[in-house]
Parts: C-alpha cells; sequence; structure tokens
C-alpha cells in the first residue's frame, strides 16, 4: 500500500494498484494517527453500535474442503446436521450408526455448535491510518460497533490486529473502550499478517475482516482460512472518498508507505477514469472471490459511514438487525 503525495497544492492517498485517497496539508510529511484519537473512534463505535444485534448468519460459507456448517445460531442441543470426523472433534458425537453404513468416521452436529462467537480482524497497515483519512475512523468504529452487536445478541468476542502477525488486542474480548495498543504502522498487507502468524479462529463461529483490501494477489489467499469452518464470513471494504472518486489535480507525487519510494505522474480526467476503471474490477474480484467460499462482501466509503454512524449496508447485507 502506498500514499499519493501532490508536488503541488495538493496532496492525496494511493496504494501498490496506483489507487489515489485522501489530503493531507501541503509540504508535510506522511504522518499517522496513533494512540490519541483511537479511544474517541472506539467509543464512538461502541455507542453506534449499542442499536443493533449481530444477527444469525442466513447461510454457512465453505471451508477448503467444501464442507457446509450450521445455517443458525443457537443455544439449544437439537441435532442439525453431520460431517466427516475432523481432529479436535469430540468422540462422544460420533455418529456409529453412519460409520457402520459407510466406514466414514462422522459426527453430530448441533445448533450449539454453531458457535455464539465473533472474531474481527482490523487491518493495521499503514494505508489504513494516512493522515487527512478517515479510513481510521471508520475502521476502528466499526470493529468496535461489531463487536458491540455481538454482545447485544448474546455473542462472546476477540477482536485481532493485521500487523507484524495477526494477534490479539489487548482487551479486545471485552467492551472496545477498553482495547489496547492499537496502532496502524505496519508494511505487511493482511495475508502477509496471516503468513506470519496466523489468528486463532474460534471454530464455527463468525469471523470479519476490516480492510481497505488495497493489495495486489489473489482475494481467494485470504478468503479460503477465513472461511474455514467458519458459520460466517464478512468482508468490509472501508475506503476514504477520494479512494473511490480521485479528484482532478494535476501533477501528483506517489509515495509508497511501505517502502517510501516515489514516483511523479500527471492525474488527468482519462487517469481518473482508468483508475476507476481499476478499482472497480478490484471490487469486482474481491465480490466474485467472496461469492466463492460464500462470505458476504460489503464496501463502505468511511467519510459517509463516520457522518452518522448509519449501518443501514449491514442491516441490509443481514449482518445486524435494529
Amino acid at each position: 500500500m502506498a500514499a499519493l503525495q501532490a508536488t503541488g497544492d495538493n496532496e492525496l492517498d494511493t496504494n501498490k494498484l496506483n489507487l489515489p485517497g485522501s489530503h493531507a496539508p501541503r509540504g508535510s510529511e506522511i504522518t499517522y494517527q496513533m494512540a490519541n484519537p483511537i479511544a474517541q473512534y472506539l467509543s464512538e463505535g461502541e455507542q453506534a453500535g449499542a442499536r443493533y444485534r449481530l444477527a444469525a448468519p442466513r447461510r454457512a460459507p465453505q471451508g477448503t474442503a467444501g464442507s457446509q456448517l450450521g445455517r443458525l445460531v443457537g443455544e439449544s442441543m437439537e441435532f442439525m446436521d453431520h460431517r466427516e470426523y475432523q481432529p479436535g472433534d469430540d468422540l462422544r458425537r460420533l455418529d456409529w450408526a453412519a460409520y457402520a453404513r459407510s466406514d466414514k468416521m462422522i459426527v453430530k452436529l448441533y445448533r450449539q455448535e454453531v458457535c455464539p462467537h465473533l472474531d474481527v480482524v482490523l487491518d493495521g497497515s499503514r494505508s489504513m491510518a494516512l493522515r487527512g483519512s478517515d479510513k481510521n475512523r471508520a475502521a476502528v468504529g466499526l470493529a468496535a460497533a461489531l463487536c458491540t452487536a455481538a454482545g447485544n445478541a448474546g455473542h462472546a468476542h476477540r477482536a485481532y490486529l493485521a500487523g507484524r502477525g495477526c494477534r490479539p488486542i489487548a482487551g479486545g474480548s471485552h467492551s472496545p473502550t477498553l482495547w489496547q495498543g492499537l496502532t496502524f504502522d505496519s508494511q505487511e498487507s493482511p495475508p502477509d499478517s496471516f503468513r506470519t502468524l496466523p489468528p486463532m479462529w474460534r471454530p464455527q463461529g463468525i469471523r470479519a475482516i476490516i480492510s481497505d483490501l488495497l493489495w495486489l494477489g489473489d482475494p481467494l489467499e485470504l478468503l479460503m482460512g477465513l472461511s474455514d469452518r467458519a458459520a460466517a464470513v464478512y468482508v468490509l471494504q472501508v475506503l476514504a472518498a477520494d479512494d473511490v472518486n480521485p479528484p482532478h489535480r494535476g501533477n501528483v507525487r506517489l509515495v509508497d508507505s511501505e517502502d517510501g519510494r516515489m514516483e511523479e505522474i500527471f492525474l488527468d480526467a482519462t487517469a481518473s477514469a482508468r483508475y476507476q476503471s481499476n478499482l472497480q474490477r478490484h471490487r469486482e474480484s474481491w465480490h466474485r472471490a467472496a461469492r466463492q467460499v460464500g462470505a458476504v462482501f460489503i464496501p463502505l466509503v468511511a467519510e459517509q459511514l463516520c457522518t452518522n454512524w448509519d449501518f443501514s449496508p449491514l442491516v441490509e447485507a443481514g449482518i445486524f438487525t435494529v
């Protein structure tokens, strides 16, 4: 991911796909929002999320083996389905009659096994916290709202930060206002972070990732692992307004936020249209990959989300209920 810095009166954000983004004061060096505003963002998100409940998944995504998990979250021991035995499964759940018929080890799934738990991953890379962008505020507030809504629905939760490895946030299983150590200065993309240290997913739980998704590579690399043995997966793309509609600003300087490399370009209407076409194709690739694994993909604009913390897109997608 990278930043786009204008050589004249303008400065913008972008990424390795040459996608322009948000404004920063002229002549300033790229700086990052750190701990001071984070508490405010967490508080805003928690207050906004208090109006919602995390909905039970409508359908279950397919993991790498193509197995379907339970469709609804519940707390009873009502039988739901069968699936093949996996290491770590409770041997008391083996269906011996099915084993006698098929010579395959089959376990019974119950509604209680569709775990009432939410895992949320925040993209901790630098592109999420460039000065002048609301991506950081929107992403942090959205994570807080998701966990608050999960609590309203009686779900446990855990928040992760995808930085130098995907690590649990300190206090991330408690109220969002108690979370500590949120910094957005990583040079690793979420797929790199997952390879460095994979998150400790709760099997049959609900999973969400919040990111601008602005890195090169096959979305399935991330989504296959994210959806494996999950009850539901939500991919929430948070972009700045200028990421979506870059202004026509003339000469600009591309600055890679990971290594500081610079490149001068001229941004005119033609280049802007080409950029928007690239962004649309990028989004479509994520949408297709999400459908392939049974995940829900929702694009969001940070400035719109932060205006009044209206989560209507999540309600319409069946993620939140009011």
